[in-house]
């Protein structure tokens, strides 16, 4: 068997285990941002390469605990410390869904503004500079002035922007953008022209490496400020802080380890980092590649890698 190439020795392997479990289809959920219907894919293809039986499904980022926790969805590629924590703890805390590790990527999502808009708010990036009504009005467009526009993501991501604003009094309105594509556009007119916006921008992502700007600095988060209206700033409200930062994290049906144990081991050796990630991001967003092209070039350059994952 030394002479075998690692690649097939892996497939043999996993052959060999395969006809121990389960053959229904292992369902994905697939969401509306392009790097998490990246990972989905790569971990997909990869499964299938092992010879399991995989169906992605379309769901909502939040909402798919309820299908993870009756086990009619099965995996969940990406749920990000920054705005999918509380649900995570959740569903965990059932006992019917697992976390299956780190993605090894970092998150951040906050708020964010080109550079050029510190000539118009200078006290940026501090958060109390939005507070001056001449800075939201900076911000402002004619459905919301004088108020300032924040441009939110859309609203199955969540991110507690309104209780934010609310809680912080801040003099400004969120608008959310539909969907991630009409983020980015809006993000991209607006640059184009040095007119005035304010956004939700994360990353690993494309846009914070393009476009000159920085994230406002909010008061620092802790769980206590989501949870306990009594901490920080507000006395009687919560989330008057920024949002978390961290872990992009898998996680899946708790009965995933005994129905497709070969696959549980693979989703847990799944790694990848941000650099990595935001490179195949920007294939699709900004140079058009299709997801499935992107994915299978990735497959192509890193079989040494993803035939390890599914030897495990």
């Amino acid at each position: 068997m030394r002479l075998v190439p690692i690649s097939l020795a892996a497939m043999l392997a996993a052959s060999a285990a395969l006809a121990q479990e389960s053959a229904d289809p292992i369902k994905l959920t697939l969401h509306d941002w392009t790097g998490q219907l990246i990972t989905t894919q790569i971990m997909g293809e990869v499964l299938k390469k092992a010879g399991y039986n995989v169906e992605y499904v379309q769901a909502d980022y939040l909402a798919q605990f309820a299908g993870l926790e009756t086990g009619d969805l099965h995996v969940a590629m990406e749920i990000w410390e920054t705005t999918g924590r509380e649900a995570m703890d959740a569903a965990t805390a059932t006992g019917s869904v697992e976390v299956l590790g780190s993605t090894g990527m970092q998150a951040k999502e906050e708020w964010w503004y080109p550079s050029y808009m510190k000539e118009k708010c200078p006290g940026l990036p501090n958060w109390e500079a939005l507070k001056d009504p001449a800075c939201a009005e900076a911000f402002s467009t004619a459905e919301t002035a004088p108020k300032g526009r924040y441009l939110g993501g859309p609203v199955t991501w969540g991110g507690f922007d309104e209780e934010r604003i609310e809680a912080l009094d801040l003099p400004f309105e969120v608008i959310h953008a539909g969907t991630d594509a009409a983020l980015f556009a809006e993000l991209e007119s607006a640059y184009q022209r040095k007119a005035p916006v304010l956004l939700w921008i994360y990353a690993p992502h494309w846009a914070p490496a393009k476009y000159e700007g920085e994230w406002v600095e909010f008061p620092t988060y802790t769980p206590e400020c989501y949870t306990d209206p009594a901490w920080g700033l507000n006395p009687d409200m919560a989330y008057d802080c920024g949002k978390p930062f961290g872990e992009i994290w898998k996680v899946g049906w708790s009965g995933l380890k005994d129905k497709w144990p070969g696959a549980y081991k693979a989703i847990g050796a799944f790694t990848i980092d941000n650099k990595e990630m935001g490179q195949m991001i920007t294939e699709v967003d900004l140079n058009g590649k299709a997801v499935d092209a992107v994915v299978a070039d990735w497959m192509a350059a890193n079989e040494p890698r993803w035939s390890a994952w599914i030897a495990n």
